[in-house]
């Protein structure tokens, strides 16, 4: 590899001068361009924004991934760039164990038939958190991924040349000041001969050929010592300009005849060099403005992706539901799903408490009006009692699973009481002409 060694000489000082500078600035020791108050907030709100956005991102990625290595996982896959494998979802896996302990237990017997009804259930659950990941993936996690990957990266590297540029324009201001200072202390001095030294930058390389043009009485003798004498050679003097041949040394050192003018010219230097740094400085800060400035845009189509990803989750929480809910009245139709249990009977309810009312509710097993191997009663032959009536507000939706039972529609009310032997989970309804049996849990009896 071909290696330019002037070059890394050069930005290797250039950086050092940076970082000193920096460094002073951060001491109160250097001047600092100070940037407006409108862009300071731009800065702010970007970082405030590259902030939060990394949070959010993160903590989105653990609620549709809980499993970290899982989540190390997939981090490989994209950056290797290749597809990440198909992964079972926890729903689907235990559907997949409740589908085999059926089988092994027996699908006829009333646990298996259950097991079985309620791993179809969580298979559903678990397609439909396949579907919900997938999609969250795509209309939120992206875009928050390709901004922080993208327009986040390129912002950054457009305020590190800002950063560059401003130092530079603040080093151009201290040599100028330098140089200012210089030709009024020379202008006073008379003729001194001025060091050029002081207004150069740090990584600046003065000619050494200088000596070359000088005549040969003004040139060291050989073997002369490099070092100031009363009345002798001053070597420094042929390190700053290659001098006209008539200039004679004076007082030790060759005497400039206008010291005036070279003090002009290098002031002259320092503000063309002050123009150009200025000038670059002004486009750059133009630049990470529009940048910064874009960052309203950024809140605009991340608000649209968090619109989707709520729309997504509340699709997938509403499918849940319904799985569920379609769950619970299959197994209350089933006959005998729960014989056995040695808990007694609950008394009629006479009120919801806050905890039913903010609960999800539960589907009772069906049990006939009359007792066990009698016939059931026929709903037109259904006569409410003299007393005991009450006014109940329907709570949920609640679908008839046959002709004895009444359907329901949220927030209305209804007619409710009990029968001897009726199932204490169960009222028996009326809306105007039509009666029918209704769940408990699904209602809020009024007083």
């Amino acid at each position: 590899m071909d290696f330019n060694m002037k070059k890394l000489a050069s930005d290797a000082g250039i950086f050092f001068t940076r970082a000193v500078q920096f460094t002073e600035e951060k001491f109160g020791q250097a001047e600092k361009t100070e940037l407006d108050a409108h862009f300071e907030n731009l800065l702010a709100r970007a970082d405030s924004t590259k902030n939060w956005t990394e949070r959010i991102l993160r903590q989105a990625e653990v609620l549709l991934q809980p499993n970290p290595s899982a989540r190390v996982e997939e981090f490989l896959y994209e950056k290797l760039d290749r597809k990440v494998p198909s992964r079972v979802t926890n729903g689907e896996l235990l559907a997949q164990y409740m589908a085999e302990a059926a089988g092994e237990l027996g699908p006829t017997t009333p646990y298996g038939k259950t097991l079985i009804k309620v791993s179809e259930a969580e298979k559903r659950l678990g397609a439909a958190e396949r579907d919900f990941i997938h999609t969250a993936s795509i209309s939120f996690l992206t875009p928050l991924r390709n901004f922080l990957e993208g327009d986040w990266k390129t912002i950054a590297k457009e305020r590190r040349l800002l950063q560059n540029r401003r130092l530079d324009l603040d080093a151009c201001k201290a040599r100028l000041k330098k140089a200012k200072a210089a030709e009024a202390k020379a202008t006073c001095e008379g003729d001194t001969v001025p060091d050029f030294q002081e207004t150069r930058p740090r990584n600046y390389i003065l000619s050494a050929s200088a000596s070359a043009t000088l005549p040969a009485t003004s040139r060291p003798p050989p073997g002369a010592e490099l070092k100031e004498k009363p009345g002798g050679w001053r070597p420094p003097c042929f390190f700053l300009f290659p001098l006209a041949p008539s200039v004679a040394p004076a007082r030790g050192c060759l005497s400039l005849p206008e010291d005036g003018k070279l003090w002009n010219d290098e002031v002259d230097k320092a503000e063309q060099e002050l123009r150009v740094a200025q000038t670059e400085f002004d486009r750059q800060a133009e630049v990470t403005r529009l940048l910064l400035e874009g960052i309203s845009s950024t809140h605009v189509n991340h608000l649209r992706c968090l619109h989707e990803f709520v729309k997504s989750q509340t699709t997938y929480y509403a499918q849940c539901y319904r799985h569920m809910l379609d769950l619970q009245k299959q197994l209350g139709r089933f006959p005998g799903t729960f014989v056995g249990t040695p808990e007694p009977a609950s008394p009629p309810r006479s009120g919801t408490s806050p905890a039913t009312a903010a609960t999800m509710p539960t589907a009772p097993a069906v049990a006939s009006l009359a007792p066990a191997g009698e016939t059931p009663l026929c709903l037109e032959e259904v006569a409410p009692p003299a007393s005991g009536t009450r006014k109940a507000r329907v709570l949920y939706d609640y679908e008839a699973a046959d002709s004895s039972e009444l359907a329901l529609l949220a927030d209305e009310l209804i007619t409710v009481y009990s029968l001897p032997g009726m199932d204490p989970d169960w009222l028996m309804g009326e809306r105007g002409n039509k009666k029918g049996k209704v769940p408990v849990t699904y209602l809020e009896l009024l007083s």
